[in-house]
């Protein structure tokens, strides 16, 4: 009966709580066998979350290059530059949860997909790049003994090419820029880029 009085929760509450879980995850200190699930969970949904907004800042940097281009063709001055979000929104089980990362990490990982779609950084380097920002978070900030797999769809990706040239590697595989595009339907979770 008291159910009716409460207010509804609000996204504003969903991100505070999200946030209160990472950095809750982030200051534990015990090594009990339930202190490394919840390290393990987390590491899991800021994985995803870095996959997402390495593509965020990507599609929005195209974005912006368009919209850039149109306001010079008006005479006009180009829009202010696409910003990073720290929170992104991660599918976990049947349902949507929201997942905060410090604006630090939510800002190179956005940076480093504005470079890769500006072609200023190559697959292996993006790979690489955002490999080096994961392994910092979760080796460092969260105290695993092992890291996960940032990027596995750019991976694929750059494994199917590998495997197209006849198992060759191109002679500077970070010059590779016939990359895939990076769209709103790119599923990190899923391993692959949707391009419908």
């Amino acid at each position: 009966m008291f159910s009716l009085f409460k207010s509804p929760v609000t996204q504003q509450d969903l991100q505070k709580r999200a946030k209160e879980a990472y950095e809750r995850v982030v200051n534990l200190t015990a090594d009990t066998p339930e202190a490394r699930k919840m390290r393990r969970g987390m590491a899991l949904l800021c994985c995803v979350h870095l996959d997402k907004t390495f593509i965020a800042g990507a599609q929005r940097t195209a974005e912006w290059q368009q919209m850039a281009a149109f306001a010079a063709t008006q005479g006009k001055e180009a829009p202010p530059l696409p910003k990073a979000d720290c929170f992104q929104k991660v599918r976990s089980g049947m349902e949507d949860i929201w997942v905060y990362l410090p604006p630090e990490y939510a800002e190179r990982a956005f940076a480093y997909g504005s470079k890769y779609q500006r072609t200023e950084l190559g697959m292996e380097a993006a790979i690489n790049t955002m490999q080096q920002l994961a392994d910092q978070i979760f080796r460092f900030d969260m105290g695993l003994n092992r890291s996960l797999l940032a990027l596995k769809f750019l991976r694929q990706e750059l494994s199917l090419l590998t495997n197209q040239d006849g198992g060759e590697r191109p002679e500077n595989p970070d010059e590779v820029s016939a990359k895939p595009p990076l769209d709103a339907n790119a599923n990190p979770n899923a391993g692959g880029v949707n391009r419908s």
